[in-house]
């Protein structure tokens, strides 16, 4: 594939992806983030495979670009899990925590 055509597709998924959250109201934000969890995982199985590929063939920049994205997702999939720990102990009673 061309650089244009993913970088054509990389901005219209951007743009599609601000328009689906933007319209998804506040409240139901956070109960959404722990579906959106999973994805995450499924992106960074996306990452680990394509960083593969890039170091079979030997591309510095591909390896480069894939640890990076390995990295980004990484983070992405642990901090969505903390925060979705945490909105969960708001909802434990007091008699759950003794």
């Amino acid at each position: 594939m061309h650089w244009s055509l993913l970088i054509i597709i990389f901005i219209v998924a951007m743009l599609l992806g601000y328009k689906i959250i933007n319209r998804v109201p506040s409240l139901l934000h956070t109960p959404l983030m722990s579906g959106m969890n999973a994805f995450s995982g499924v992106t960074l199985l996306a990452c680990l495979s394509a960083t593969a590929a890039a170091v079979a063939t030997g591309g510095i920049l591909g390896t480069l670009l894939g640890l990076i994205a390995i990295i980004l997702a990484t983070i992405n999939v642990v901090a969505g899990f903390g925060v979705t720990d945490r909105m969960l102990k708001m909802f434990h009673s007091k008699k759950d925590k003794e």
